[in-house]
C-alpha cells in the first residue's frame, strides 16, 4: 500500500498518491540531513568481532541512527509549515569524500495537509 509508517502526529508515506487518504493541501518540500562522522566507520571496521552473521551490527546501527535524525528533521520541518503529513519520502547515501569517511543521510518529501 506504500505505507511508510504511521504515528499519532500525522502520516509518513513513501508513496506520492496515498490510497484513499483525503489531501487538502501540499505545503512544499521538506527535508532532513544528517552526517556519521569519520571514527565511526574507522572503528566498525577495525573491530572483526562487530561483525555478526555476515554483517556489520555497529555500522548498521550508526546508519539507523543518522536516518532516524534525519527523518526527524524532517517531521519537524513539516510540522513547522502546519502539516500533518509528508509524501513522497526519499532517502539518499552519499559517501562525503573518499579519505574523511564521512556518510551523508538525507530524507526528503512533500509536506502536505491531510482531511
Amino acid at each position: 500500500m506504500g505505507w511508510f509508517s504511521k504515528s499519532t502526529d500525522g502520516f509518513f508515506l513513501s508513496t506520492t498518491t496515498p490510497p484513499g487518504i483525503d489531501l487538502k493541501q501540499y505545503l512544499g518540500v521538506v527535508n532532513g540531513e544528517a552526517i556519521i562522522g569519520a571514527n565511526i566507520f574507522r572503528d566498525m571496521f577495525s573491530s572483526v568481532r562487530d561483525v555478526v552473521g555476515g554483517r556489520a551490527g555497529g555500522y548498521e546501527r550508526a546508519l539507523a541512527g543518522a536516518r532516524d535524525a534525519a527523518l526527524e528533521e524532517l517531521i519537524d520541518a513539516a510540522k513547522e509549515m502546519g502539516a500533518n503529513g509528508v509524501i513522497g519520502i526519499d532517502f539518499d547515501y552519499e559517501v562525503m569524500g573518499e579519505t574523511n569517511g564521512m556518510m551523508m543521510v538525507a530524507v526528503s518529501g512533500t509536506a502536505v495537509k491531510l482531511g
